[in-house]
């Protein structure tokens, strides 16, 4: 029971505060069924909540023919209160109308808009008599803005889901992307490393049989074993080369992006542009990036960033400041620290938390080309 109550919400909350915000418009008819007297203050009452239950409704009903019935109830309820109370209270329109460009289908668009302009029009007919010029030419306005608004809200709706639907294809695109890299890497290994490490294997197991009976031959041996190892070190680093890598002109791209979408200021100081740095260098410093931006994101609290980026005699400095309410030291390696240094363990780079107005993460890597290298000597 409890639990049904807790999954009970008055509007989805995807829509936010927005529809709350809306009901501030319901003031002036509640204001105009107050000043009637009996059975008529009842219905109005009435008309009144049976409006905000369509309205309810109208937000939480998927199903094609039940959102057509609350409609349909809705814009009825708007030309009875407009008869009957005050011809203010076509003003009302603006609920149906706004739900109106929530069709997709021009079929069922045109056919709730030309329902919906002939009950505002009804009871303009009916009041026709005592109406005045001005009023007239006040009430034709907002009308004309009225029925023109659901094409507005059809269209960004329409822009909303092709935005929606185009994010949803890149995410599906990356996902088949990063599984068909990894199913090449998988497939790389298998078939460059499976047969070399075997080998090992086979020629350890037969080191261990011969180190008690014939010690130069296990010598010879361990040589082929060292031999082979180098040659499948060397195939490793050949495949980690050839894998698809982030520079970091392409990570601070993205950067600038995630810190726009957060609200965050973005500076940038440096060349990004690292060509003669090896890919795997370039990967592990945007990975390391991406991991030190989030956490600005997440847990900093900061309106400003800024990525300093420099280029030394046999070394790049890569450092993220903000100025955000800062880290505790104890709790640094819980914020994703421990992760970028275990990431510069794999290339001999190094990396410090620094807490002083704000957040300062320094990373310090050594530009060492092994991948050229790495045959020479085997």
């Amino acid at each position: 029971m409890l639990q049904n109550i807790k999954k009970f919400r008055i509007f989805p909350a995807r829509y936010g505060f927005f529809p709350y915000i809306f009901l501030i418009y319901l003031v002036m008819p509640a204001y105009y069924v107050s000043l009637e007297r009996g059975w008529k203050q009842v219905a109005g009452i009435g008309l009144l909540l049976l409006f905000l239950v369509t309205y309810r409704q109208l937000y939480n009903t998927s199903n094609k023919k039940t959102y057509a019935y609350w409609l349909v109830i809705q814009i009825i309820l708007v030309m009875i209160l407009a008869i009957s109370y005050n011809l203010y209270n076509l003003f009302l329109g603006f609920f149906p109308a706004h739900f109106i460009g929530w069709y997709q289908k021009k079929v069922y668009f045109f056919r709730a808009l030309g329902f919906f302009t002939l009950s505002i029009i009804i009871p303009l007919l009916i009041h026709w008599d005592s109406l005045i010029l001005e009023s007239m030419y006040f009430y034709g306005i907002f009308i004309i803005i009225m029925i023109v608004s659901p094409f507005g809200i059809r269209s960004m709706n329409s822009r909303m889901e092709l935005e929606k639907k185009l994010e949803e294809a890149n995410e599906q695109i990356e996902e088949l992307v990063k599984r068909e890299e990894r199913l090449r890497i998988a497939r790389d290994l298998h078939d460059t490393l499976g047969h070399t490490l075997s080998m090992i294997t086979l020629k350890s197991q037969l080191v261990h049989k011969l180190i008690s009976k014939d010690i130069e031959k296990a010598k010879l041996e361990t040589k082929e074993i060292e031999r082979t190892s180098r040659t499948a070190l060397t195939q490793v680093r050949e495949l980690v080369s050839d894998m698809r890598a982030v520079t970091i002109a392409e990570e601070l791209i993205e950067t600038e992006n995630i810190l726009k979408a957060a609200g965050i200021s973005f500076e940038f100081d440096g060349d990004s542009k690292l060509e003669d740095v090896p890919l795997l260098t370039q990967n592990i410093l945007s990975l390391c990036l991406k991991e030190g931006i989030t956490n600005v994101v997440k847990h900093s609290e900061a309106n400003n960033c800024t990525v300093h980026l420099l280029k030394k005699p046999g070394e790049i400095e890569l450092s993220i400041s903000d100025n955000g309410k800062g880290i505790d030291e104890k709790a640094a390696d819980g914020n994703g620290l421990t992760g970028i240094k275990e990431r510069l363990q794999l290339i001999d780079g190094f990396g410090e938390a620094i807490s002083h107005n704000g957040t300062k993460l320094m990373i310090t890597v050594p530009i060492i080309a092994r991948e050229k290298k790495a045959g020479v000597g085997s």
